[in-house]
């Protein structure tokens, strides 16, 4: 069954230490942690690594984060993986649940998350599918 969940969410991202000290501007590490609301009630905590260079409007990001709380009202957790480029200011996201990441109530979720950004909200759509509870 495929479903769509859509509401917003707030992100605090706090840097972190880098393994590499000599990256210098180039790299970068942030922990993630969200407050989703709407069809989505729930918080995360991850991950992001970043690369930027010397073209303006060009970078890259990966990050993990972990997903807890109720989604359509089935409570669970599950892990959501972020790939993203910035082409000379053209965006590219990919962000897809990590299969077999569900728990509990959201065991075998699939699904592909959206994020629009308007006037400085996030906004977010998610397309997923659930087995049926028995």
């Amino acid at each position: 069954m495929s479903q769509l969940a859509k509401g917003v969410f707030t992100v605090k991202l706090l840097s972190q230490t880098l393994a590499d000290p000599d990256a210098g501007n180039t790299l970068g590490r942030l922990s993630i942690a969200k407050d989703f609301s709407g069809d989505l009630l729930a918080t995360s905590k991850g991950e992001m690594l970043s690369a930027g260079t010397a073209v303006k409007g060009s970078a890259g990001y990966v990050a993990i984060e972990r997903v807890v709380g109720s989604l359509h009202g089935r409570s669970g957790s599950f892990v959501l993986q972020h790939s993203g480029t910035m082409n000379r200011g053209e965006p590219q996201l990919s962000v897809t649940v990590v299969p077999d990441s569900g728990t509990d109530a959201l065991e075998g979720l699939t699904g592909q998350l959206s994020i629009v950004i308007v006037d400085g909200e996030h906004r977010y759509e998610f397309g997923y599918s659930l087995p049926t509870l028995e």
